[in-house]
């Protein structure tokens, strides 16, 4: 019988070093940058079995992340954010994903900038 448990995964305040922006000291120096990332999938073959092979790997899923936002150069907060979106989503039990990329500092008198996407998926 399917409970319609719905598992929601947060990998927060991932603090990562990547090259983001347009001015010349932003292209030629990496920069903090502050990832949060929330997952929704369906959960009922993980709480019923207690196997890792029928739970979303959050490990691995940050690992991608790490690889994408340290190997990569980005222009906008809109790209880096979008991009790891689409690795938060792609498995095939996601059914919602959202990314929060925050860049301290980015302004004079606030702690910083942020910008979120989210996606639902439908399957």
């Amino acid at each position: 019988m399917s409970k319609n448990n719905i598992a929601k995964i947060r990998i927060k305040n991932l603090r990562l070093r990547t090259y983001i922006g347009i001015k010349e000291d932003e292209i030629k120096n990496k920069q903090d940058v502050i990832i949060n990332v929330c997952i929704h999938y369906g959960a009922d073959q993980a709480t019923d079995s207690d196997n890792m092979d029928d739970a979303l790997n959050y490990r691995s899923i940050t690992k991608r992340i790490i690889e994408l936002v340290e190997n990569n150069k980005f222009h906008l907060l809109e790209k880096l954010t979008n991009d790891i979106l689409d690795i938060a989503c792609e498995h095939r039990w996601v059914t919602f994903g959202e990314v929060e990329v925050d860049k301290p500092h980015a302004l004079r008198f606030a702690d910083s900038v942020s910008l979120s996407l989210s996606r639902h998926i439908e399957r």
